[in-house]
C-alpha cells in the first residue's frame, strides 16, 4: 500500500511521520518546489515541524502526479481556505482521509471538508479526529483519534493509523465528528481571549463548559449525534485544543487581545477558528440557530469589539437553567 499526504505543514507532516514509521510508504505533497527540496535535503521540516526527523519511508515531493500514483489513500491534511483549489488540480484518488478541522460558507451552506472533498472528488471519504497535536503525535507522545464515516473506509483508516502511541477508534457519525472539531477551534479561540485577558482559571472553565454546550446545540441542529460531541472529537479535542501551548487557535486569541493584529495572527500557520466562525456566522443568519459564545468572537475578531464588552453582553443575557 502507499499514502498519499496532501499537504506539507505540521499536521499533514506529522501524519506522514506516523505512517511511514510503520513502514508504510507515504508521499508527503508540498505546495512549492524549494520547500519539498527542503524536507528531502534535510529530512525534516524546520518550516513547521523542527526537531521531527522524517522516516525512510517518507517522500516529500511537490509533484501531484508522483505523489498520487498508486497510492490508495489520499489523506487531505489542508487549511479549509484551499481545498477547493488544490483538489480540482490534483489527480484523483480511490479514497479520501480528511484530516482537515474546518468548516465553509459555499452555496448559501455551511460545509465540512469532507462534503467538500465528496463533492469535488466523487470518491468515498472519511474523516480522522481527535486530540491531536502534530507536535506531539510526530514525537509518538500517545493519543487517541476518531476515524469517522462508512464503516468498512474507517476500519481501514483505523487499521492504517493505528499504532503503540496512536490509538483510533471508529465512528459511523462522520457529521458529528467534523463539527466538534470545526466548532471547538472558534471556543479555543474564545479560551485565548480568556487567558490574554488574564481573567483566571474560573472563567475560562465556565467558557468551555457554556461553549461545549453551544457545540451540542449546533451539532445536533446540523445532523451530529449527541454523543459524538462528548467523545474525542468533541470535549476531547476542544481540551486539547483550548489549553495547550501548541494550539494555534488558543494562541491567536490570545495574540489578539494582547493588541496583535489580525493580519498577523496566521505568521505561525493557519488559525482554522478564524474562518469557522465566519462562516458560522454567514450560515447562522440563514438558519437562526442562537450561537452567542462564537456571535461574541467573531464581533471581537472582525468587528473589533472590546473583549471586555463581550464578556460582559454574555454575563448579562438572561438568566436560565442549566
Amino acid at each position: 500500500m502507499k499514502v498519499a499526504v496532501l499537504g506539507a505543514g505540521a499536521w499533514g507532516t506529522a501524519l506522514g511521520v506516523l505512517l511511514a514509521s510503520k513502514g508504510i510508504p507515504t508521499a508527503l505533497l508540498a505546495r512549492r518546489a524549494e520547500h519539498a527540496e527542503r524536507l528531502q535535503a534535510m529530512r525534516e521540516n524546520r518550516d513547521y515541524l523542527p526537531g521531527v526527523a522524517l522516516p525512510a519511508y517518507l517522500h516529500p515531493t511537490a509533484d501531484p502526479e508522483e505523489a498520487l500514483l498508486g497510492a490508495e489513500f489520499a489523506v487531505v491534511a489542508l487549511p479549509s481556505k484551499a481545498l477547493e483549489e488544490a483538489l480540482k488540480a490534483l489527480p484523483p484518488a480511490p479514497w479520501y482521509l480528511s484530516a482537515t478541522k474546518g468548516l465553509l460558507h459555499r452555496e448559501g451552506e455551511l460545509w465540512t471538508a469532507s462534503q467538500v472533498v465528496a463533492a469535488l472528488t466523487g470518491r468515498p471519504v472519511a474523516a480522522l479526529s481527535g486530540p491531536n497535536h502534530a507536535e506531539e503525535v510526530a514525537r509518538f507522545l500517545p493519543t487517541a483519534s476518531v476515524a469517522a464515516g462508512p464503516e468498512e473506509l474507517a476500519r481501514r483508516v483505523q487499521e492504517l493509523f493505528s499504532g503503540p502511541t496512536f490509538r483510533v477508534y471508529t465512528s459511523p457519525d462522520l457529521r458529528g465528528v467534523e463539527l466538534g472539531g470545526a466548532l471547538k477551534n472558534v471556543l479555543a479561540l474564545a479560551a485565548g481571549m480568556v487567558d490574554g485577558l488574564r481573567l483566571g482559571d474560573n472563567a475560562k472553565a465556565a467558557l468551555l463548559t457554556r461553549g461545549l454546550k453551544e457545540m451540542v446545540r449546533f451539532g445536533t441542529a446540523m445532523g451530529g449525534e449527541e454523543a459524538t460531541f462528548y467523545g474525542l472529537s468533541g470535549l476531547g479535542d476542544l481540551l486539547a485544543t483550548a489549553f495547550s501551548l501548541h494550539s494555534r487557535n488558543r494562541g491567536a486569541g490570545e495574540r489578539l487581545v494582547r493588541g496583535e493584529a489580525l493580519a498577523r495572527l496566521e505568521d505561525r500557520g493557519v488559525v482554522e477558528g478564524l474562518y469557522a466562525v465566519r462562516a458560522l456566522m454567514a450560515w447562522r443568519e440563514r438558519a437562526g440557530l442562537e450561537l452567542p459564545i462564537a456571535e461574541a468572537v467573531y464581533r471581537v475578531v472582525y468587528e473589533g469589539l472590546d473583549p471586555l464588552k463581550a464578556l460582559s453582553a454574555l454575563m448579562a443575557r438572561e438568566p436560565k437553567a442549566e
